[in-house]
């Protein structure tokens, strides 16, 4: 057992968490109190945790060495830059918000015990609560407060023992979510990123009791081999059952590899491959199921050579001041060719801050707005902003929480304004426009709309559950009189990548004959998991 925190333990403490959040990713998605489909707080973690470890990795292969014991606050910092670049969710950004203040506190300790590990915990949970807005007992922050009162509650020196007693006390705060927050006790589970949580601390328990490396591989293999060599980053997601030799194909043709999958048959698929390669990147998807979003990125653009003390930090490249851009995020080729004939960048669903960052360098812009169109994405989007705004891009992010306000704001845009001026104007579009959207109920729940089953038909306003049927044309109905009742001139409706050709005929026919004073406006947007998206305004 070690008696001071070395740099061997943090790259174990780093694959280990990385392969227990593996092995519980199912699990902690499944743990999503919400009927509605977006319960992936376990891919968010798993994704997150795997840019941590390939930060560590990245530096081994530059210095072609394992980082010595004097060295451990060279990685932890490399491991917290990793996780906050690759976040995704709020549950991702938390967490790396947590490792980001271990890694301050620590950075400068000569040898860390006990009394240090106790106090790197206080900074962590205070890093954490600070990241949030407006902070929710019976979350993970209620986990990593109690794991950071324990760790000091033992007034103790001993490595180990106060690691232990942090995991303890992690443990028992998460057993006391549901008493926390109404919502879990209802649906019978704890907080799924509190779990994450634990088992990252139990990881860091077993890192520095035992000197061995995790038995899993590692998700991300070092990168070794020629800089700029692969020059391209692909990514997709891949419904499939199995994937056959996937993994293999992808590894002959390139590095940075990462097949993670949800549990569901949803795979989501990275590799950075040669411009020769990335053909076969794609053929090798069709292959193994049917591959969607899939984004292909030149790498060297976004990222330039630092002085080692910035190494690691994705550069934005220099913009002319006055130039402006908006980054959006979306899914469905519709929604996709729809926000591109606005003149914005267009990021796939449940982007991480890098591939955010990415965007906006993309841009060449001097002044960019971020429109998330999720609240799970809006703390991505955040940090993405304070990123590049280090880099010297003004950013801001409009807090859209559906396409359909996206779609209003950028209506609003006019370059002639100043940018603070306009954000404003869209900020006041997007929030004057009340959005719904109609999906399919994922597990059993209590709604304020009364009980749902799995595989209901949910109508939701502004995120709440107002109707619950059967039908998707009688769903789709009500939701539209809930929402136009509330008044309304303007109706933009979205159809989804499943609804039936039939949906926009039938909305029409009913807007016409009961609403006829308001205007329609219909979209194929082809979204996954969302078989009609609403905007009135």
């Amino acid at each position: 057992m070690l008696e001071t925190l070395d740099a061997a333990a943090v790259r174990r403490w780093c694959g280990g968490g990385l392969a227990a959040l593996r092995a519980h990713q199912h699990e902690i998605d499944e743990l999503n109190v919400y009927p509605v489909p977006d319960g992936d707080t376990g891919t968010n973690l798993v994704l997150t945790l795997t840019s941590a470890q390939q930060a560590l990795d990245e530096a081994t292969a530059l210095t072609g060495e394992v980082l010595d014991a004097p060295a451990h606050g060279s990685a932890l910092r490399r491991m917290a830059r990793g996780a906050l670049l690759g976040a995704r969710g709020n549950s991702g950004v938390i967490v790396s918000q947590i490792l980001r203040g271990m890694a301050d506190s620590l950075a400068t300790t000569v040898a860390v015990r006990g009394g240090e590990l106790a106090r790197a915990l206080r900074s962590a949970s205070e890093a954490a609560y600070a990241a949030v807005a407006r902070p929710v007992e019976g979350t993970v922050l209620s986990v990593v407060a109690a794991a950071a009162e324990g760790a000091g509650r033992i007034k103790s020196d001993d490595l180990v023992a106060v690691a232990r007693a942090a995991a303890g006390a992690a443990s028992e705060a998460l057993a006391r979510t549901p008493q926390q927050l109404p919502v879990l006790a209802r649906a019978g589970v704890v907080d799924a990123g509190g779990r994450g949580l634990v088992l990252l601390l139990d990881a860091l328990v077993d890192a520095l009791t035992s000197t061995a490396s995790p038995a899993s591989e590692p998700v991300v293999p070092a990168v070794f081999g020629h800089p700029g060599h692969f020059g391209y980053e692909v990514q997709y997601l891949l419904d499939a059952t199995e994937l056959g030799g996937l993994r293999e194909t992808l590894d002959r043709l390139g590095d940075s590899l990462v097949v993670v999958g949800s549990g569901d048959g949803l795979w989501n698929v990275h590799v950075h491959v040669s411009a020769e390669g990335i053909g076969p990147a794609v053929e090798a998807g069709v292959a193994a199921g049917r591959p969607h979003r899939i984004s292909v990125t030149p790498l060297e653009p976004a990222r330039v050579a630092r002085p080692d003390g910035d190494a690691g930090r994705p550069q934005v490249a220099e913009a002319p001041s006055q130039s402006r851009a908006a980054v959006v995020v979306a899914a469905g080729d519709g929604l996709t060719a729809l926000f591109e004939a606005e003149g914005a960048i267009v990021v796939g669903r449940n982007p991480s801050i890098r591939e955010m960052l990415d965007a906006i360098t993309a841009s060449g812009a001097g002044s960019v707005v971020l429109l998330p169109n999720d609240a799970n994405t809006h703390a991505v989007a955040t940090g993405a902003a304070r990123e590049a705004e280090a880099a010297g891009v003004r950013v801001s992010v409009v807090p859209t929480r559906s396409p359909v306000q996206a779609l209003a704001a950028l209506a609003v845009r006019d370059r002639a304004r100043p940018f603070a001026d306009d954000v404003i104007a869209m900020a006041e579009a997007a929030g004057a426009c009340r959005y719904g959207e109609v999906c399919t109920a994922q597990r059993d729940s209590l709604t304020v709309a009364g009980p749902c089953r799995a595989g209901d038909l949910l109508g939701l306003v502004d995120g709440e559950v107002h109707v619950i049927g059967a039908d998707l044309e009688d769903v789709s109905r009500r939701l539209l009189d809930r929402m136009l009742g509330g008044g309304g001139e303007l109706a933009t409706l979205v159809l989804g990548a499943d609804a039936p050709a039939a949906l926009e005929e039938t909305l029409r026919g009913h807007v016409t004959h009961v609403w006829p004073f308001v205007e329609l406006a219909c979209y194929a947007g082809g979204q996954p998991r969302y078989h009609l998206l609403v905007g009135v305004e």
